[in-house]
């Protein structure tokens, strides 16, 4: 498996709506979220779609502050089941790689950490582009594990766990900083790139970091690193919390496009 892609497979899935609006809760992800969505350019009246929206946090926001109609999807029962509950009524449960609207059916579509665990993202952005009407925004956000470092005494095998994470755990844990590229590639215009750094020091914030003490013992678990590299990695996490050395970050790309 390869991130949160089934989520209604996990031995807890509801477990999941908790951690996604843990996330959500954190002021790293507010203020990202918040530029995603003036990237989309509403306007009153305007018909959004959201795609991979978890628990429809952001799209119930665009809805709120900007008076426009958001329709949400994702693959997971568990999060449909979770936004209608809290009165996202317009919640689709469907497949990234082929959405269930007509062509140019929204003035707007949007992937927030969707992309990165898709087997096919390229097919994706085709399907967010085919949705959108000329002059329509299409916006991506996705961090790039490219771009991750971490502060722990051996920085060989901090790199390695690091790399774990973006080559094996996610499918496509380093296309963000292309997302630009491939937008530009379908034709659509006036293509801007914003980064957004996520840079931690205190390891119980963002809810662990997603788990980041544990991504060494799910190396060896799969072969990657021995049990003694993954011992090793969590005694010098330790030290370095224990120190108050501990710094991790990852760059987020916020990608947006006019659909020509």
């Amino acid at each position: 498996m390869h991130g949160f892609t089934d989520v209604d497979s996990q031995a807890n899935p509801e477990s999941w709506v908790g951690v996604l609006d843990r996330l959500g809760a954190e002021p790293f992800y507010q203020g990202y979220q918040q530029r995603v969505r003036e990237l989309l350019r509403p306007t009153p009246g305007g018909r959004f779609v959201d795609v991979g929206a978890g628990t429809g946090a952001s799209a119930a926001r665009l809805g709120d502050q900007h008076r426009v109609s958001v329709v949400t999807v994702d693959h997971a029962l568990t999060m449909a089941a979770a936004m209608r509950a809290r009165g996202l009524t317009q919640s689709t449960v469907a497949d990234a790689h082929h959405l269930p609207f007509p062509t140019n059916s929204f003035d707007g579509a949007w992937a927030d950490r969707t992309l990165q665990h898709l087997a096919h993202p390229q097919a994706a952005i085709g399907e967010l582009i085919r949705v959108v009407r000329p002059g329509g925004r299409v916006v991506l956000a996705d961090p790039d594990y490219d771009t991750q470092v971490l502060d722990i005494a051996d920085q060989s095998l901090a790199r390695r766990v690091l790399t774990f994470r973006a080559d094996v755990l996610l499918r496509n844990g380093s296309l963000a900083h292309q997302h630009g590229g491939l937008l530009a590639a379908h034709g659509l215009v006036d293509v801007t790139i914003k980064p957004r750094t996520l840079l931690v020091r205190d390891p119980t914030a963002v809810d662990n970091v997603l788990g980041l003490r544990s991504w060494a013992a799910t190396a060896a678990q799969r072969g990657v690193l021995t049990l003694a590299e993954a011992r090793a990695f969590e005694e010098q996490f330790d030290e370095a919390v224990l120190a108050q050395r501990f710094t991790y970050a990852v760059t987020f790309f916020l990608t947006a496009a006019t659909v020509s």
